[in-house]
C-alpha cells in the first residue's frame, strides 16, 4: 500500500480564498479529479491528503492559483487544467519549458457565457490587464476594444475581484449639438452611453443588469460626473478617450483607488476636439510611458472584428488621409 501523507496548505490573508477555491469549490474538485488526493478547504487553509508526489503536485496548482489571484488575474477552468498538466509533467520529469502554457485569460467568463479574444491585438490587451492595473487600448473602430473591456469588467465582478464597475465616456459632440437634441440632460446624454449598455446586455441577464444599475454596482455616466470621487475595489473603463482633454484624462486617472483596475479605450484617428493636440489620450503616451503598472496596447486594422468591409473602409480612409497630408506638406 502506498504511503499517505497529509499537509496543511495556507492561503495568504492578502488573497481571496474563494477565488482560489473557485465557484462552488470548482478548482478544488478539478485538482481532486486529476490527482489522487483529497482536499478539505476551510477558511483560508486546505488540508491535502494523498501520496506524497500527488500532494506536491496539488500544491503546485494551488500556488499557481494564488499567484494569479495576487495579480487580480481570472483563472478559468481551462487554466486550472493547464496548471494541472504542467504539475503532472513536473512529477513525471518532463521538461516544463517545452510546455506551452495557455494564457489565464484566454476565456473571459461573463454571466451569459464566455468571451474570447479573437485577434492577436485583443489577446495582448487581455494579457496586459492581467499584469497591469491601468491599460490603454488604442486602435481603430471595430477592433473590439470597448466590448472586450466591458467583458473583462463583468468577469472581474462575477469572480468577486471587484465590487463595482464604472463606465464613463466624455460627452463630446461628434458633428452634432447636444443643445438641439430633445429631452432633458439625461435624455440628451443617453445616446452617448448606449454602446456601453449594448455591450453589458450581451453579458448580463436584463433583470440582473437592472438590479446592478439600480444598486449602483454598475455605473454608466458621463466623464464629468467622476470629478471628486475615489474608486476603490472597482473596474473603471473610460471609453472614447480620444475626446478627453489633458486635464480630463489626468482627473480620470487620479480617481483610481485601491484594488482597482482601469481600461482606457480610444481611437486617435477620430478625435472630435478642436485640436488633436488637446487630446488627453494622445498626450498620455508621452506622459505615462515607462511607468510600472501602466501598459499601452495598440490594436490595428488586423484586429477589426466587425463586417469584413469595415477593415477595407478603414484602410481606404487611411490612404486618403495620407494623400491629403502629402498634398499639404508639398
Amino acid at each position: 500500500m502506498a504511503d499517505i501523507t497529509e499537509k496543511i496548505f495556507t492561503i495568504p490573508d492578502s488573497v481571496n480564498a474563494l477565488s482560489v477555491f473557485g465557484h462552488g469549490d470548482s478548482n478544488i474538485k478539478l485538482i481532486e479529479e486529476f490527482f489522487r488526493v483529497r482536499l478539505i478547504a476551510r477558511g483560508n487553509t486546505v488540508k491535502i491528503m494523498g501520496e506524497p508526489e500527488e500532494v506536491e503536485s496539488a500544491i503546485h496548482v494551488l500556488e499557481d492559483l494564488i499567484a494569479a489571484a495576487k495579480r487580480k488575474r481570472i483563472f478559468t477552468r481551462e487554466d486550472v487544467l493547464t496548471s494541472i498538466q504542467i504539475a503532472r509533467s513536473v512529477s513525471d520529469g518532463a521538461d516544463v519549458s517545452a510546455i506551452t502554457k495557455k494564457s489565464a485569460l484566454n476565456v473571459i467568463n461573463t454571466f451569459l457565457g464566455v468571451v474570447k479574444p479573437r485577434t492577436g491585438g485583443q489577446e495582448k490587451m487581455v494579457e496586459a490587464l492581467s499584469e497591469n492595473d491601468i491599460v490603454f487600448a488604442i486602435g481603430p473602430a471595430g477592433t473590439g476594444k470597448t466590448y472586450l473591456a466591458v467583458a473583462l469588467s463583468v468577469a472581474y465582478l462575477k469572480e468577486n475581484l471587484v465590487k463595482k464597475i464604472v463606465l464613463a465616456r466624455p460627452a463630446v459632440e461628434a458633428g452634432e449639438s447636444l443643445g438641439f437634441l430633445p429631452g432633458d440632460y439625461k435624455e440628451k446624454i443617453d445616446p452617448y452611453l448606449k454602446p456601453l449598455y449594448d455591450a453589458l446586455e450581451d453579458m448580463l441577464p436584463k433583470d440582473l443588469l437592472k438590479r446592478f444599475v439600480d444598486q449602483e454596482i454598475i455605473e454608466i455616466l458621463p466623464l464629468a460626473y467622476m470629478r471628486g470621487r475615489t474608486l476603490n475595489n472597482a473596474f473603471v473603463i473610460l471609453d472614447e478617450a480620444q475626446n478627453t482633454t489633458f486635464m480630463q484624462m489626468k482627473m480620470f486617472l487620479t480617481r483610481l483607488g485601491v484594488n482597482s483596475k482601469s481600461v482606457i479605450t480610444g481611437d486617435i484617428t477620430q478625435i472630435d476636439l478642436p485640436s488633436k493636440k488637446d487630446s488627453g489620450l494622445v498626450s498620455s503616451y508621452n506622459v505615462l510611458s515607462g511607468i510600472e503598472g501602466i501598459a499601452f496596447v495598440e490594436l490595428t486594422n488586423k484586429d477589426v472584428v466587425r463586417h469584413p468591409l469595415v477593415k477595407d473602409i478603414i484602410d481606404a480612409y487611411e490612404r486618403f488621409d495620407q494623400k491629403q497630408n502629402g498634398k499639404k506638406s508639398s
